[in-house]
């Protein structure tokens, strides 16, 4: 009786070992097979050799996406960090490759940065880039649109359309400022101990409407507010920056000095205008959300203005 009770305490403990992340296929990929020598090869089949189901709405998409952020950075402040473990056991290129995916969500900060410290600059009459008669400019140009055509060339080769690519930013946006930040911050409050590990399930439940609203190419905004907010904020943000900066740069004549920041100030903000303003079905932005937006991005944007406002003088 006692080696079987030793025996099943032993197996939980191996079962534990191998899915110690919510992002078990990467962390047993990472620990399990890569580590120990096992080599991947690339399979491309012209004949599909699995069929699966993926999310057909934001809700599903967000909590799924922070689902998997946080389990990443999990991974990345533990003991198996790519960083740390890899490289005894893993090739330079791998490791990095484990560690760009792990560390991945952290890629929120940035994003956060990018899209209000321009916008806020934008709104003072700040620049923040070269002008477009500045040979500067031209190499942020450069970098900005060799992304873009490079991300366009995947999606286009892999029997994708430009809409498929529109939709591809839009998202790879909206996760960036969601979900990679609460995934981040999950994560560090379980490390932490101010949080107990939980699971987030995705709704495997198929909604006719959300559906329907899907093969339109309307996105559902049927979500809960805290994964809502920061979206609308920023895009109210962005809207009154836009507004406020092409009135400065007009009445001043210094259209050329905030050209970048007008042109980014504005870039895949229409899905979530169109939401809180023009769309009426079940699936629009909620007025209540919008109005909370708007009151928190007002006071932002104006302590924004005074901390820039001090720091100028």
């Amino acid at each position: 009786m006692r080696c079987n009770v030793n025996a099943q305490i032993s197996y939980r403990l191996q079962v534990g070992f191998l899915y110690l992340s919510v992002a078990e296929d990467y962390f047993t990929g990472l620990v399990n097979l890569h580590c120990k020598g096992w080599k991947s090869v690339y399979c491309d089949p012209v004949r599909p050799a699995f069929l699966g189901a993926s999310t057909t709405n934001l809700n599903d998409v967000l909590v799924q996406s922070t689902r998997w952020s946080s389990g990443l950075v999990e991974v990345a402040l533990s003991r198996f960090c790519p960083l740390i473990y890899g490289p005894k056991k893993m090739s330079a290129l791998q490791t990095m490759c484990y560690g760009e995916l792990a560390f991945f969500p952290f890629y929120f900060f940035p994003l956060w940065c990018f899209a209000i410290i321009p916008q806020l600059c934008l709104l003072n009459g700040i620049a923040v880039y070269p002008e477009a008669s500045n040979w500067f400019f031209m190499v942020f140009s450069f970098v900005f649109l060799s992304s873009l055509s490079k991300h366009i060339q995947e999606v286009l080769s892999t029997g994708g359309s430009m809409r498929s690519w529109i939709n591809e930013q839009r998202m790879w946006m909206i996760r960036s400022v969601t979900c990679y930040l609460y995934g981040s911050l999950d994560a560090i409050m379980k490390r932490l101990g101010m949080k107990e590990a939980n699971f987030m399930t995705t709704n495997k439940v198929i909604d006719v409407e959300q559906t329907k609203l899907y093969q339109m190419g309307k996105i559902d905004f049927q979500t809960s507010i805290m994964l809502l907010a920061p979206l609308v904020i920023l895009t109210i943000i962005n809207v009154v920056s836009f507004v406020g900066g092409v009135t400065r740069a007009m009445v001043t004549g210094k259209f050329s000095d905030m050209f970048i920041q007008v042109f980014l100030s504005l870039l895949s903000c229409y899905p979530v205008i169109e939401g809180m303003i023009l769309r009426k079905d079940k699936g629009r932005i909620p007025p209540s959300v919008t109005i909370l937006s708007v009151l928190v991005s007002t006071i932002f944007l104006s302590l924004g203005s005074l901390v820039l406002s001090v720091l100028l003088k």
